[in-house]
């Protein structure tokens, strides 16, 4: 398993911890002020929330900017504020949250922090982070028809990444993708069993919580593809046939 970072991506781990302060803060604290749930969702050109709230907001996170749809009195309309310079008090003004509110993401989550400080955005970073969350939410719609019970796929602000849980032949295992963190800095996939059992090849449980594969260990072939035969080799091993 590959624990450096991505040559051509400076400043992968600040940026990782921006955005998950973005995340958390922003989009997911604007969602759990309208019904508690805290839950996001892989968008096309980023993350966002699910539909929230009387005016039916949608905030998005794109690599370069926050996108806030809501319905006004004319009908659906959207507005779009730069990152590039901003505070997370600035982004989450555009985005109508109150940072002083309380708010329980978990204790995995980041702190606010300083809310009037530059936000650290390093582009190329943004890019990848983003990009791996798309990857591993194609991969896990590509793997999703072959599990039983599974829960719907969601992105999670407090450990930031996009995973599902599902039944297993030794009881349950959660799949998902993250961007990195204290443990592998960059981003990885991960097969993590509720078992302490890890049956079959050895090699393949290489984390103390199951297996991960990182982004670096995938690239030279196409990252859905691997993502998704990586999380079909950790089912195989849980219920054999």
């Amino acid at each position: 398993m590959s624990t450096g970072t991505d040559p051509t991506t400076d400043g992968l781990v600040p940026t990782r911890i921006e955005l998950q302060r973005i995340a958390t803060h922003v989009l997911a604290r604007g969602r759990a002020g309208h019904g508690g749930r805290i839950g996001l969702r892989v968008t096309p050109s980023g993350i966002g929330t699910p539909v929230f709230g009387p005016d039916e907001t949608v905030l998005r996170l794109t690599a370069t900017s926050l996108v806030r749809e809501h319905q006004g009195p004319d009908g659906a309309v959207a507005a779009v504020l730069p990152l590039a310079g901003r505070t997370l008090a600035e982004v989450a003004e555009f985005a109508g949250v109150g940072l002083d509110a309380p708010f329980a993401p978990g204790g995995d989550a980041p702190a606010v922090g300083d809310p009037d400080a530059p936000l650290v955005l390093h582009p190329a970073a943004t890019g990848v982070l983003l990009g791996w969350f798309t990857t591993g939410a194609r991969a896990l719609d590509d793997v999703l028809a072959e599990l039983s019970a599974p829960t719907v796929v969601q992105l999670w602000p407090e450990h930031f990444d996009v995973g599902l849980a599902c039944a297993t032949g030794s009881g349950g295992v959660t799949l998902g993708a993250s961007a990195g963190d204290g443990t592998v800095p960059e981003p990885y996939v991960y097969v993590a069993p509720w078992e302490s059992g890890r049956p079959g090849d050895p090699r393949y449980w290489n984390a103390p919580f199951g297996a991960v594969t990182t982004r670096a260990d995938l690239a030279g072939g196409d990252p859905v593809d691997g993502t998704a035969a990586f999380l079909r080799r950790g089912l195989d091993l849980l219920s054999p046939a």
